[in-house]
């Protein structure tokens, strides 16, 4: 039988090699018929080697490589050569040589793909390229992704290693807890009635791997939340997660700062500035509308509340008389934007819920717009100064409730950045976000929720505050942010077990609700638990943004769809009804 054990990759061999016998194998990537020579690009993952077939020097070999087509799998011996000169090809690492076959097997043939393989163009739909991952993976793109993603985990693993961090698995199978999102659940056919749910994250057991004494703990833990999805969110995906106990926040700041500095040093040969820049929840929101800023680029917001109050422009006092805010932004060279494309803003940030988009533009006869009318000349300067407005820019304004204008002028900023090229590929703008609101407000249901979770510490200087005040308390917990996207999340958490029962009264669980989802948990603390604290990185997000991707399946070797399905295995699926029989399920229509 043909031995098809490779001596060399596609990608290995140089002039080096000149002279040497070598077994190749993998996919016929092209085949070229010159008439005479044959010439075959044979592809692995590593690369590329030309193939020639001599009619010459082996007459049936040629009549053999005339049947050959697009993926067939074969492999063959033969000798390393030169390539004729002036036949170079310098963008193929293999481009200075050739293997003249002298051996051919056909190791396994192929139907036609259902899109082209050797196209580095990816023209194919997306729906189709998911349905056909394996095939798409051969096109290289993805299968490079993978790659890097694997020299990041190294990297993680070993430099994780040598803070003193132990990989530790948790259980895949756990308890529904209330985390922000919905769980996907899995029936016990030993217990019937009764559901494990997959894990949103190991939040409680890393936590008890700090009750147990573990002290530094991470893994590349795999996580599910069944939650509506977006282009950088996928129904599973994983996380770097990080425990540690006696340390402050400023301590794993450190080390996560050290921890990015290694992986993009790893995959791009990127060297990263430490430490990077903090901002605090509320300066976040107030500059740019969000707690995730991307800083590639100015247009920073301003509240104006003080300016429209002075004004006679209507619609800004009677957003202000309904507990209202008036905020706005500076295009810097904006004045050339058409009113056309105005309009086409104003249409954007309606779909998000603004009833308006208000603009000026600064001229050289002063600043121009139908409502200049209503502001006095002391409050166009005013208005100029705030902004940092200068002849040629524009201005837009938002008037609205607090949340929904700081969610709208947040993608518009965004989009104009986007519109205008002003955010550079190449650059990285890391931001710790800190101080966020330990409670948000539940309007529907009358009472106080989790910023977080509930098991994030309170900042101390605020503990006061928790009876009379809760929503002014502000967490120990703390975002990374790179260029827009969040790419992790932790926080100081409650080691002490009555400070912990407050902030469940506060939540208005019940007794038998905590003892319900947390008793065991609750109990592990009064066993005497150290100061912990903890964050988890995105790791496809992290990957997103090391291989300039802004989807996300990119970096996931089988992702689902954007409505959670797997195109490929053609899940979610029905299921027997013996099965469901065993699990005492039944599906009502």
């Amino acid at each position: 039988m043909f031995d098809y054990r490779r001596t060399h990759n596609c990608g290995a061999l140089r002039k080096e090699q000149i002279g040497q016998s070598v077994t190749l194998s993998g996919w016929v990537h092209r085949r070229r018929d010159h008439g005479g020579l044959i010439f075959i690009d044979l592809r692995d993952r590593f690369g590329l080697t030309q193939l020639v077939f001599d009619p010459e020097k082996n007459p049936q070999l040629h009549q053999t490589s005339e049947k050959l087509r697009s993926e067939w799998v074969i492999s063959i011996k033969g000798m390393v050569i030169a390539r004729r000169e002036g036949m170079s090809n310098s963008k193929l690492a293999t481009g200075d040589i050739e293997v003249l076959v002298q051996e051919l097997e056909v190791l396994s043939k192929a139907k036609t793909p259902p899109f082209s393989i050797c196209d580095e163009i990816n023209e194919a739909n997306e729906e189709l390229r998911l349905k056909y991952r394996y095939l798409d993976m051969r096109r290289g793109d993805i299968a490079e992704k993978l790659v890097k993603r694997h020299h990041a985990m190294l990297a993680i693993r070993k430099h994780l290693d040598q803070q003193g961090f132990l990989e530790i698995s948790t259980p895949i199978l756990g308890k529904s807890t209330p985390e922000g999102a919905r769980d996907y659940l899995v029936p016990s056919r030993i217990y019937p009635g009764s559901f494990y749910a997959l894990p949103q994250s190991p939040q409680i057991f890393k936590q008890l791997l700090m009750v147990g004494g573990m002290d530094r703990y991470f893994q590349i833990a795999p996580c599910f939340r069944d939650e509506d999805l977006r282009a950088d969110r996928q129904p599973e995906f994983t996380q770097i997660d990080i425990e540690m106990s006696f340390g402050k926040v400023e301590t794993l700041m450190s080390i996560l700062e050290s921890l990015i500095k290694v992986i993009f040093k790893e995959c791009n040969h990127i060297d990263v500035a430490v430490p990077f820049r903090t901002m605090d929840y509320k300066t976040c929101m107030d500059r740019y509308g969000c707690d995730r800023p991307d800083l590639r680029f100015g247009m920073e917001l301003e509240v104006l509340d003080d300016i429209a109050k002075k004004s006679t422009f209507s619609v800004f006092h009677d957003q202000l008389n309904e507990g209202g805010t008036v905020k706005g932004l500076c295009v810097k060279g904006g004045a050339d934007i058409s009113r056309k494309s105005i309009d086409e803003y104003t249409e954007f940030v309606g779909r998000l819920g603004v009833k308006g988009l208000a603009w000026m533009k600064l001229q050289e006869n002063g600043l121009n717009s139908s409502i200049v009318k209503f502001f006095s000349e002391d409050l166009q300067k005013e208005l100029i100064q705030r902004l940092h407005v200068q002849a040629g820019d524009l201005i837009f304004m938002i008037a609205d409730a607090p949340n929904r204008a700081n969610q709208a002028l947040d993608h518009l900023r965004r989009r104009l950045a986007r519109d205008r090229d002003l955010i550079s590929k190449d650059k990285l703008e890391f931001l710790w976000v800190t101080d966020f609101p330990l409670f948000i407000w539940n309007e529907d249901q009358r009472r106080v929720e989790s910023a977080h979770h509930p098991f994030t510490s309170p900042h101390f200087e605020d503990i006061h505050l928790m009876e009379k005040e809760p929503l002014k308390v502000r967490s120990l917990a703390y975002d990374l942010v790179l260029n827009g996207y969040e790419i992790g999340g932790g926080s100081q958490r409650i080691h002490n077990s009555d400070l912990q029962q407050k902030i469940f009264e506060l939540l208005k669980l019940t007794p038998e609700e905590v003892k319900t989802k947390f008793g065991f948990f609750i109990e592990a603390l009064t066993y005497g638990t150290p100061p912990h604290l903890g964050i988890a990185l995105g790791l496809d997000r992290v990957m997103m943004i090391l291989t300039k991707t802004e989807n996300i399946r990119d970096v996931i070797a089988f992702p689902k769809t954007q409505k959670a399905s797997d195109l490929m295995m053609e899940s979610p699926s029905q299921v027997a009804h013996d099965q469901l029989v065993d699990l005492g399920i039944a599906i009502i229509e």
